[in-house]
């Protein structure tokens, strides 16, 4: 079992962890309204006009008092779209959409009284205070996600988590739990199918028994969260009244499908006949989506080109003093639908690195498919500084100005490499090749080639364009904080 398994307490954390978010975000919306209130009026005391019926004599109501109003509608609709519950804090993108979904819906709705009730409501105090509550919100939101990594890091604010199922797919889906501790979870025993006791079903994680053992190990194992994987000898009876006795002893329920790899945004619950059938999207690879992240590329590569146009100079004479050669370094990879192109790197490595790859191939640390080493004698003094904080890379911008590459995408492969694929990692190549990916910010050079490739795949299925902002945030924080790629 992990070190940190240990050290896991009870789910009182969540607890605790939902009243911090509650203080948080009413310091978060009481600062963005009365602060763009003090913003707009300053400290004199403004009254806003509603005009009612000509018959009748129209009011006014002080700002004060508006802002106030506001302020409960804000943190109700916040608790109202459960963004502070126990299944979405603290890891995937759910939370801070529902955080923008409550924000944007009130104000919507107060946008519509404001029009229908004839109120003046100043703009300034209105387009500030939006703006500024969802930045207050989201980051304080990210602040306290964070430090829960940080204590999970050291073996705090997981749930004790049960396995249900057969065998190989439990241990598959526990697996990937181990894999993840961001979720929360923590595997510490398994019910399975078969029953048997002989091997622990993943490492520090015991077979405790079949399914007539559950509730014994409920209580022994101190559970928080079940995860049911599927059993053909559970009946829909059975998994009925196990859901009844887990909901009466206050745990939580989960049940894994088999399926992998897939985001939610392709999987959506289909009710057919009282059966919660899942209906998963077949992924698209052209249409607006790819429209919008092409018209993201040519933006976001034509403006980084204009501002690091200096910076380029610059290390174009660096280069050229610190070693023989040209600046760039123009290397053939597989792109797009297979299809070769040349990418563009600052040279970072000797003149004649390429003759002598081979020598060196039985020093390779890479993962099996990738030539990887981190002290290669190839690479030029300044080439070090380049690659450690992956400047190396930034001349790829042009790639992806031309078309030939994403700003985010899988990796783009020597063909040497790709004549080493398997059938499914092919796929890889239903999208651009990106500067950055899934797989650099998730342990950049550290991964295996399974690894590697399973991300690149997965981005590949699911990628969205909210994905590739969180993928470029998260690569920044990667470059700067990590040991850099070698």
């Amino acid at each position: 079992m992990p070190a940190w398994s240990t050290r896991s307490p009870a789910r009182r954390w969540e607890q605790v962890y939902r009243r911090r978010l509650m203080v948080s975000d009413t310091l978060s919306v009481f600062a963005a309204v009365f602060g763009s209130q003090w913003l707009r009026f300053g400290t004199e005391s403004e009254h806003l006009s509603i005009d009612t019926d000509p018959q009748f004599v129209g009011f006014s109501v002080s700002y004060t008092a508006f802002s106030a109003v506001l302020v409960v509608g804000w943190l109700y609709a916040l608790s109202l779209f459960a963004t502070r519950r126990a299944s979405i804090i603290g890891t995937g993108t759910l939370e801070y959409k529902q955080v923008v979904d409550a924000t944007l819906r009130v104000f919507g709705l107060l946008a519509i009284i404001c029009y229908l009730g004839k109120v003046e409501l100043g703009r300034g105090y209105f387009l500030l205070a939006l703006p500024v509550g969802l930045i207050f919100l989201l980051g304080t939101r990210w602040i306290w996600r964070v430090w829960v990594g940080h204590k999970r890091k050291s073996g705090w604010y997981f749930n004790r988590t049960l396995l249900i199922g057969e065998r190989v797919q439990t241990a598959h889906v526990g697996n990937e739990i181990l894999r993840t501790p961001s979720s929360g979870l923590l595997p510490v025993a398994a019910i399975t199918s078969d029953s048997v006791l002989v091997d622990d079903l993943l490492p520090g994680v015991p077979v405790r028994g079949g399914l007539s053992n559950i509730s014994q190990v409920l209580d022994e194992e101190a559970i928080e969260t079940v995860v049911y994987t599927g059993s053909d000898r559970m009946t829909p009876e059975g998994l009925r009244q196990l859901g009844w006795d887990l909901e009466h002893r206050g745990i939580h329920l989960v049940v894994a499908p088999a399926l992998t790899d897939i985001a939610g945004p392709r999987i959506r619950a289909r009710p057919v006949a009282g059966l919660p059938l899942i209906n998963v999207d077949i992924p698209e690879f052209e249409g607006r989506k790819y429209s919008s992240k092409r018209a993201l590329d040519i933006l976001g590569s034509g403006f980084g080109l204009i501002l690091l146009s200096p910076l380029f100079l610059v290390l174009a004479f660096l280069i050229k003093r610190d070693s023989a050669g040209p600046v760039f370094f123009r290397q053939k990879r597989v792109g797009l639908n297979g299809k070769d192109f040349y990418m563009v790197k600052f040279r970072s490595m000797v003149v004649d690195a390429e003759d002598r790859l081979d020598a060196l191939q039985k020093s390779s640390e890479g993962n099996g498919v990738l030539f990887k080493m981190k002290s290669d004698p190839r690479i030029t003094r300044l080439g070090a500084f380049l690659r450690r904080f992956s400047i190396d890379e930034l001349p790829q911008l042009i790639n992806v100005f031309r078309g030939d590459m994403s700003l985010v995408g899988p990796r783009p492969p020597l063909r040497s490499e790709v004549d080493q694929y398997e059938d499914a990692a092919h796929r890889r190549f239903l999208v651009k090749p990106g500067m950055t990916g899934l797989w650099q910010v998730s342990g950049r050079s550290d991964l295996s080639w399974e690894d590697s490739l399973r991300l690149d795949l997965y981005y590949v299925e699911n990628w969205s364009m909210t994905g590739d902002f969180i993928i470029l945030w998260r690569t920044a924080r990667a470059v700067v904080g990590s040991s850099g790629a070698y």
